[in-house]
Formats: structure tokens, C-alpha cells, sequence
């Protein structure tokens, strides 16, 4: 165990906890194969920061406390910080018409900026990156986000969407007179004190580590290289550091150093979304922040995986404790769980690594599921054999067989490994109560076709 010491947590020196932060940390990058890894820890007025490994396993370029790591969509805070910025200066309002805004969505029914940065719009998750390449804000959302794309209608429910972000950054393009990158930098990062690195952007003297993918049975570790289309960095460009991570979850909080946020925009970003019911990927959603309940405590943060990373934030506004992690693998997400089940002796309680699990019955037969289902350009058949065994196919790649269980919810079973991932839910029509749309790692698709 991480703090297997006689002496309570409380009576160690800061000293002793950095360095038992720094033994798990080498431990379960060594356990998990990554390459590196970052972990920073607010709690009680000190923080703790720990790095260990490379940021580029070709060249064994160390991997140093000040390197940024590819965020992927932990940039999706810093966007709506942003935004929440604009709204404390009356420069917009969280409720007024996207459109008034951004042209591209005065159709989109009364779809409103708090429903952008809430993915409660009903706005498809968005093209691939290959397909985004070359176009402009304007004409992304004019080919991807037209009323006939909608997944529902606005403030009905939760569907996770780069999309939405794109719009969002398109809108704090229009009510600032600036770019993206140019306005992010000025209102978010330089406040927070972070040096500024995107993505495909040179960072003078920022390190940025490199995205690796790790075979699960091998171990072979492979360079990934980072595709994000230009036009997509607010909902994934920015790459940060752990200690970046936790200047904003500190400004999250409304108890940061630096004045950034107010309080009453952090607490804004932090009150949970009517109708942002996100399945597995956390159990609320705030204005741009994920909300995980943990006992009597509401923490909040995000998650981020980009080409090759994996990045997480939390952050509990009562107490003020900030955690934040980084890795430069795909599997580093299994990395955090274990690590944050372990920091429950640093910061008082444990750390939510996810979404509470559902209380749930056995597995039962759900043949009703059978059919098409649609989010944007992507489409998710949902086949049924003899038995009424579920399986999912998205765009044609391998089936994976669901699990499914009487609340509608179902587990994916990883053909690859055979274990069960969580992930999905069935939604009902509230009028027919027909099977009439899937919920998959929080995008939802509606049905066009039944088997």
C-alpha cells in the first residue's frame, strides 16, 4: 500500500508524503507499462507534484514536472472557462440563443450556450478528425450541426459532443474579436499562470510529451501521433502539465490564487445541468465540468483522452482538495483508477476515479434493442441472436456482445480481452415508452430502424 507508515497522514511532513506519492507513482507506472506519468495533489494549503518516466519512449526524453501533455478533451474546461468569463463581464448569457452568436445555430430550435457547454443540445458528437481537416468553424457547424443532425431536442437530454465546443469556441471567437488560442491564452492560461502549448503549435521552452499506445498483452509500446483538426482545439487543443491541471482546479474550486474565475462563475460551472444525465461518464454535468458524487461530497472535473494520453481532473470545492493526473499512454486510465481508489489517506475520503455504478439486477435478455441507431455520421447497429443476446457494431468495426440488465443499462464485453466495460444504457420514449435511442460512453444515438 502507498502509505503503509505508522505515523497518521496528518503528522507526516510534506516532505514524506511527496516521496510516498513518488514511490506509488513509479510503482504503477512500472506495473502498468506506461511510459510516463504526472500526478499533482492539492490538500490542505500544499501541493505535492510527482513525475516519472519519458515523454517520448523512441528518444528517452525525460519526462519532467513542467512537460504538457496532450489534454484531449480536459481542454474542454479551459474553453468553457472561458466562457463563463465572458458571461461575469455581461458580455453574454448563459441562457440566451446560441445563434445570437454563432449564425451557424439560429435554427437549431432554442438551443441555448449553457446547452453547449452542458452536451445538452442535442448536437452530434461531430465528424473524425480526418474529415474536420481544412474547414472552418463556420462550415463545420453548417455541414455536421443542421437540425436534421440533432440527436434531440435541446435541454432533453445529454449527448457528449466536440460539436457543441466547436460552436462554443466559434462564439468566443465572435463576442471577443479574437482566435480561439489567442483568446484562451489571454483569459484563461496567463491568469492561471500556465505557459501556453496547443497542439501543432511550437511552445518555446514547454516540453510536450508524446502519445504512445501500449499493447495489453505484449507490452510493446508504439509512438502515436496526435491528428486533432485544427478546427476542433476547443473541444481537445490544449496540451498542460498535473501542476497546470491543479491551478485550474483551484480557480474550479473559487478558492484559486489567482483571481480567474469569481466564485459565482466557478459555482456557475459547477451546478448540475437539468436533463445532463451522463451515463458512465460521470453522474451529472455542470456548465463544462463533470460532476461525481462521492459520499455527501459533489466533485468536479473532466476527463481527457487524446491520441495516446490520458488525463484526468478532480476537484472538490468544500474542502478545496484538487487531484490531478497525466499519462502518456492509452492505458493510463486504468493507471488512475487504481491510483485515485489509493489517495483516500492524503485527502481525507477517496478520490472519484468515475461515475458511481448503478445498482442493478442480473443480466437479462433486452431482444427489444435490435435495430439502427444514428449520432451525426456515425452509425451503431445493435444485433440480437437466438437467445435475445445483444451485440454492437459501430461503423462496421468488430461486434462486441452487450450484457444488458433490467434498468436498461449494459456492459460491453472487450472482444479483445473478454472483460466487461461499462458504458451503455437503452432510453425510452417518454410518450410510447419504445426502445427509441442508445446512450454509448455518453453519445446518444436515436433509432432509425428496428431489427
Amino acid at each position: 500500500m502507498p502509505y503503509a507508515s505508522s505515523a497518521p497522514v496528518a503528522n507526516r511532513q510534506p516532505t514524506q508524503i511527496r516521496r510516498l506519492l513518488q514511490e506509488r507513482l513509479d510503482a504503477l507506472v512500472r506495473a502498468h507499462r506506461v511510459p510516463g506519468a504526472q500526478l499533482a495533489v492539492h490538500h490542505d494549503g500544499v501541493t505535492y507534484s510527482a513525475h516519472t518516466g519519458v515523454a517520448d519512449a523512441g528518444t528517452g526524453r525525460p519526462l519532467t514536472a513542467a512537460t504538457a501533455v496532450p489534454l484531449g478533451s480536459l481542454t474542454k474546461p479551459y474553453t468553457a472557462a472561458a466562457v463563463l468569463l465572458l458571461a461575469d463581464d455581461g458580455d453574454l448569457g448563459l441562457d440566451d440563443p446560441a445563434g445570437t452568436y454563432v449564425p451557424e445555430l439560429r435554427r437549431a430550435g432554442r438551443l441555448t450556450v449553457r446547452h453547449l457547454l452542458s452536451h445538452t443540445g442535442g448536437l452530434p458528437t461531430g465528424p473524425g478528425s480526418d474529415d474536420a481537416a481544412g474547414l472552418t468553424a463556420a462550415r463545420y457547424l453548417t455541414a455536421y450541426c443542421a437540425d436534421r443532425d440533432a440527436v434531440g431536442a435541446p435541454g432533453t437530454g445529454f449527448s457528449y459532443s466536440n460539436a457543441g465546443y466547436v460552436a462554443a469556441g466559434r462564439l468566443i471567437e465572435e463576442v471577443t474579436g479574437m482566435a480561439w488560442r489567442d483568446a484562451v491564452r489571454t483569459l484563461v492560461l496567463e491568469p492561471l499562470g500556465t505557459a501556453p502549448a496547443f497542439l501543432g503549435e511550437p511552445a518555446p521552452g514547454r516540453p510536450v510529451a508524446g502519445g504512445h499506445s501500449v499493447h495489453p498483452a505484449s507490452g510493446r509500446v508504439r509512438p502515436v501521433r496526435q491528428t486533432l483538426a485544427p478546427v476542433e482545439d476547443p473541444a481537445g487543443g490544449l496540451a498542460a502539465s498535473a501542476e497546470d491541471l491543479v491551478a485550474l482546479g483551484r480557480a474550479l474550486t473559487g478558492a484559486g490564487p489567482r483571481a480567474v474565475l469569481s466564485p459565482q462563475a466557478a459555482a456557475e460551472m459547477r451546478r448540475p445541468v437539468p436533463g445532463a444525465a451522463p451515463g458512465a461518464l460521470a453522474d451529472a454535468w455542470g456548465a463544462g465540468l463533470a460532476l461525481f458524487q462521492q459520499d455527501a461530497r459533489l466533485w468536479c472535473g473532466h476527463d481527457g483522452n487524446a491520441q495516446g494520453t490520458s488525463c484526468h481532473l478532480r476537484a472538490e470545492p468544500d474542502t478545496g482538495t484538487v487531484v490531478a493526473f497525466t499519462a502518456n499512454a492509452n492505458n493510463g486510465t486504468a493507471l488512475w483508477h487504481e491510483l485515485a481508489a489509493e489517495l483516500g489517506p492524503l485527502t481525507g475520503e477517496p478520490v472519484p476515479a468515475a461515475a458511481r455504478p448503478p445498482a442493478r439486477g442480473p443480466a437479462a435478455a433486452l431482444p427489444q434493442g435490435a435495430g439502427s441507431y444514428r449520432n451525426g455520421t456515425v452509425e451503431y447497429r445493435v444485433t440480437a441472436d437466438a437467445a435475445g443476446g445483444l451485440a454492437l457494431t459501430v461503423d462496421g468495426d468488430t461486434p462486441a456482445p452487450l450484457v444488458c440488465y433490467p434498468d436498461l443499462t449494459c456492459d460491453l464485453v472487450d472482444p479483445a480481452t473478454g472483460r466487461l466495460v461499462p458504458g451503455g444504457r437503452f432510453l425510452r420514449d417518454p410518450a410510447s415508452g419504445a426502445i427509441d435511442r442508445l446512450q454509448i460512453s455518453g453519445r446518444t444515438a436515436r433509432r432509425t430502424a428496428t431489427a
